[in-house]
């Protein structure tokens, strides 16, 4: 007579902290959940943990455009319901005082994309889809590569924004770039005509915007109104290029940072993957870097001793140079005590450019790639 046992499915909660718009794409929906089914499935099959994980999904409207206690207590389920670690929030404005609360109320280990330092600490781990202090260095080593020597600068009114356009002014110093005029605009879509307006009088040899992203909307729209089309820089707000074709719109004509490169081989294997399992191969950054986000997190699952979330944390921080899906090739994922930010090297972060097409980018520069 043989007998085997069954073992309660490891919880993983996904708190996503702003609301999708109505009629997103069904596939890209799945995009933000299969990566991590894919890796977690297959981790099982090999025997690299003995139960299946449970993805325990979580979305409100957090900052800008909801509050950060909708996100706080959306945390605070997933962790009643037995959550051993969270993926997210996902937005500085809602992290940083995620953080506390975190630390204080809930002890159970966090991994976001957010850029923000602030948000580490004993329990919350990164893999910054970007960062205030990095990408700013990018802009300005990317602005002056291409022969740049003014830039007029919109500032979303955030912590975002005014985190990114500080670095950024430091940058600019160390690359003998001049800012010529600053400009401030809502973190939400609204009218930016006369803060363009007052950018073009100055007469900037390019644009660069600090902020999340959905202040931008309207920038294009009031460029084409004074017919101007100067070159222009975004950091990682360019992701959001894939939300829906309004945004893709609104990020066409600028170079971004992003974290799908073509070149590296690993994510481009993990996507060979991705196709034979769902029949698709999307070809932009959210599935890479969700696989990364899984395969340390599987790590973590199979080293930890307990499996509660401290003995999770713990795990986090055993996760050692593992190659990463997303970035340039040879970026690599590790942890470490105190060491919060997970992905390794320069070439993290790539700058593309989108096509008029809605559906595919193009590399541009690799940092530090010269």
């Amino acid at each position: 007579m043989s007998y085997e046992s069954h073992a309660e499915p490891i919880k993983l909660g996904y708190l996503f902290d702003f609301k999708l718009p109505p009629g997103f794409p069904r596939d890209q929906l799945n995009d933000l959940t299969d990566s991590f089914a894919l890796v977690f499935r297959q981790g099982r099959e090999r025997g690299v943990i003995d139960r299946d994980v449970e993805i325990v999904f979580r979305e409100v409207e957090g900052l800008p455009k909801g509050t950060v206690k909708a996100v706080i207590d959306a945390y605070g389920e997933l962790v009643d319901e037995g959550c051993l670690a969270v993926f997210g929030p996902a937005i500085t404005d809602n992290a940083v005082p995620m953080r506390e609360a975190i630390e204080e109320r809930f002890r159970v280990p966090a991994i976001s994309v957010c850029g923000a330092d602030d948000w580490l600490g004993e329990w919350t781990f990164a893999l910054p889809q970007g960062s205030m202090t990095d990408e700013p260095i990018y802009w300005a080593h990317l602005i002056a590569k291409q022969g740049h020597k003014s830039v007029g600068v919109i500032i979303e009114q955030s912590l975002i924004g005014e985190s990114y356009a500080r670095n950024f002014r430091k940058a600019a110093r160390e690359q003998g770039l001049r800012i010529v005029g600053e400009q401030q605009i809502a973190q939400t879509a609204q009218d930016v005509g006369e803060a363009i307006w007052r950018l073009h009088d100055v007469k900037p040899d390019a644009l660069v915007h600090c902020g999340f992203g959905f202040g931008v909307v309207q920038v294009n729209p009031a460029l084409k109104a004074l017919g101007w089309d100067p070159p222009r820089y975004m950091g990682t707000a360019f992701q959001n290029a894939w939300i829906n074709p309004a945004m893709w719109q609104a990020i066409v004509g600028w170079t971004g940072l992003d974290q799908y490169d073509e070149g590296n081989k690993v994510g481009q294997a993990f996507l060979d993957e991705f196709a034979a399992a769902y029949g698709r191969r999307p070809e932009y950054c959210v599935p890479v870097v969700n696989r990364d986000l899984a395969t340390v997190l599987l790590q973590a699952f199979a080293d930890a001793h307990p499996l509660t979330p401290r003995g999770v944390r713990d795990a986090l921080e055993r996760v050692k140079m593992v190659p990463a899906a997303s970035g340039a090739p040879g970026t690599r994922l590790s942890f470490g005590k105190w060491t919060r930010r997970g992905w390794m090297g320069a070439g993290y972060l790539v700058a593309r450019q989108l096509d008029p097409d809605g559906k595919t980018s193009r590399l541009v520069d690799r940092f530090g790639w010269d």
